[in-house]
């Protein structure tokens, strides 16, 4: 890219229309917090609030019955739980990467996406976390599973994986709710001075913690924002490495492979791109804001999806020729079975949605044709699930012995917690993207043509939409 060419640009094509300006983005993005809600939102929240319910049953019934209920048993003692908990991490994985990783590789593309890949992040792990908590049974007691001094003078095993999980995971989860909420700051400030009720002004004002827009306001924004990418970037790799040693640990032929980190974090990335592309689809849709999310985002994305998707491809295939090459008969067995036995079914959806669905993207003609990438955006999560499920369940359903050997199959309380848990996701991130900025305002002001960097912007009483943060530029041309 020359030196002279304006950031707002990539290769030919801008990221954002001409007649985009900052006073644009301000009315575009604080508007969908300022006007009624669409049908379309009220079809998704009411939808979702109707998934919320179905969780809550089912878990309920699962407290009041216990996992019994569930389809688990011996030999395949994790199924479905297990199965959810790792795809809804994998799901959390792209706003990290987006947020925290193309953030210090200066990609100004991402600035349209990172918002609302940060909070579909914050709601995926919750999502996840759940599994872990009513899997163990006793819920009431899963304190028990911390650290904590107690008159049974009984301690969690540190050298135990899903110990290193608890750890993981809860970082990454404290970390990338920091990181989210910064980024918040100053578009709270924008919504509490575009506030014409003193009850919006109040909260708004609360939640924006002070923000004025100053020199030092911005100064240690900055310097926060960029501690915290620097936090999060290698959590997007150890994360997912570590759920990924749940098995990896342990001398289960099918788990006991060094691939897993790597192939873990590459599937969580393609996953989360794959649900970003989704939400962004719909979001754009419901709410008019085709001239921020363009279709030069939803390319670039597609080519990651295309990238990562591959990745996952070959890591299927080494896992096959490992298996060969090792010479060990059950670990041969394992993968012969996975294509061939009871369950090839599911293992050829993975292989159809996750490595050959995405191929279609090796075409500018499908890259930028919104049904086709929906479409392929549902295949992959499809996809990835049923990795999840492959690698979980056709492990387990079949032991060394044949007297150990069962089958899975999932009751209406497995159905009703996985049905539910998107009911919670679409919940959480429906009231997101109504009451909160959805799109980083003051972030993809200064990606346009001309803008000045946020700190030397005028902060002079914030009169206009554009937040006196950031002094009006000019506009594209």
């Amino acid at each position: 890219m020359s030196a002279d060419k304006p950031i707002a640009e990539i290769g030919e094509t801008p990221l954002v229309p001409a007649h985009v300006t900052a006073a644009y983005i301000s009315d575009a993005v604080s508007g969908v917090t300022e006007q009624a809600a669409p049908i379309g939102w009220w079809i998704i929240f009411g939808t979702a609030l109707l998934g919320l319910g179905i969780l809550g049953v089912s878990v309920g019934y699962l407290f009041w019955n216990g996992i019994g209920s569930w389809g688990n048993d011996s030999p395949v003692a994790w199924a479905w739980d297990i199965t959810n908990f790792v795809w809804w991490i994998g799901i959390g994985h792209a706003g990290t990467l987006i947020s925290a990783v193309l953030f210090l590789f200066r990609q100004k593309w991402r600035t349209s996406v990172n918002r609302f890949a940060e909070a579909m992040t914050i709601f995926a792990v919750m999502c996840a976390l759940l599994y872990p908590t009513i899997h163990v049974g006793r819920v009431w007691v899963l304190y028990w599973a911390l650290p904590l001094p107690n008159q049974m003078a009984m301690w969690p095993n540190f050298k135990s994986p899903l110990l290193w999980d608890v750890f993981a995971v809860s970082t990454y989860f404290t970390v990338s709710l920091l990181f989210w909420y910064v980024g918040l700051l100053p578009d709270f400030a924008t919504l509490r001075d575009r506030s014409k009720s003193l009850l919006r002004k109040k909260v708004y004002g609360a939640f924006a913690l002070g923000w004025r827009g100053s020199n030092r306001h911005w100064r240690n924004y900055e310097r926060a924002y960029l501690i915290l990418a620097a936090l999060s970037t290698p959590l997007v790799l150890s994360v997912h490495s570590v759920v990924s040693f749940d098995f990896a640990t342990s001398v289960m032929p099918g788990w006991h492979t060094t691939i897993f980190p790597p192939y873990f974090v590459a599937g969580a990335v393609f996953s989360g791109f794959a649900m970003v592309s989704t939400l962004m689809i719909i979001s754009r849709q419901v709410f008019n804001l085709k001239d921020l999310m363009t279709m030069k985002h939803l390319e670039l994305m597609n080519k990651i999806m295309l990238v990562t998707g591959s990745l996952v491809g070959y890591a299927y295939s080494m896992e096959f020729f490992i298996a060969w090459y090792s010479g060990n008969a059950y670990e041969r067995y394992v993968f012969i079975n996975r294509a061939t036995g009871p369950y090839w079914w599911a293992y050829w959806t993975m292989v159809t949605c996750n490595v050959l669905v995405p191929q279609v993207f090796w075409f500018k003609k499908f890259r930028t044709s919104i049904p086709v990438m929906f479409a392929v955006s549902i295949l992959i999560n499809i996809g990835m699930w049923f990795e999840r499920f492959v690698i979980i369940v056709t492990s387990l359903h079949r032991d060394y012995l044949p007297s150990a050997w069962g089958m899975f199959s999932p009751t209406i309380v497995d159905v009703g917690c996985y049905v539910g848990s998107f009911g919670l996701f679409f919940t959480l991130f429906s009231l997101f993207i109504r009451w909160m900025p959805m799109i980083a305002m003051f972030e993809v002001k200064a990606a346009l043509p001309g803008a000045q960097p946020s700190h030397h912007a005028h902060a002079d009483d914030h009169a206009d939409a554009a937040h006196a943060a950031h002094a009006e530029p000019a506009p594209a041309e």
